[in-house]
């Protein structure tokens, strides 16, 4: 599906260049401006302008094949299949290793024995701030 949608693309950028290339050759009508003011077929400027030649029936096809291609893109855009995940979901699954786990907590607490033990504990337990050179330039977190 990837390569059809690349390929409309291309075909769509090529027949846009061909119609600005085409319609830069062209002779438009406003170069007859001359014919307005009496020097001829003054009809012709904004009247019927005959048949048509070679570049601009060129110009016609290109630019039915540059809506056609257009019509195709949007076509693909809105119909395209049900997305299945995103882009992790392609990765394969990776075990953690066994010792980023711990069995047991690291510092067990212990139970106080009574009021005062458990508030003298709690103060034991908190650490003391440190005044020295190394600590004071560390943002806490």
């Amino acid at each position: 599906m990837n390569t059809v949608f690349n390929i409309i693309v291309i075909l769509q950028v090529l027949s846009a260049l061909t119609i600005i290339g085409l319609v830069l050759l062209q002779h438009g009508k406003g170069a007859d401006m001359g014919a307005a003011f009496g020097s001829g077929a003054s009809g012709s400027l904004f009247g019927a302008s005959g048949s048509s030649n070679f570049l601009s029936k060129s110009t016609g096809l290109a630019a039915a094949i540059f809506f056609i291609a257009t019509l195709a893109l949007v076509y693909l855009g809105n119909h395209r299949g049900a997305v299945t995940g995103g882009v992790m979901d392609n990765l394969p699954p990776v075990s953690a290793p066994a010792a980023a786990i711990p069995a047991t907590p690291a510092a067990p607490v212990a139970p106080a024995a009574d009021a005062a033990g458990s508030a003298s504990a709690a103060a034991a337990s908190v650490p003391a701030p440190s005044t020295g050179s190394a600590q004071s330039n560390q943002i806490p977190k």
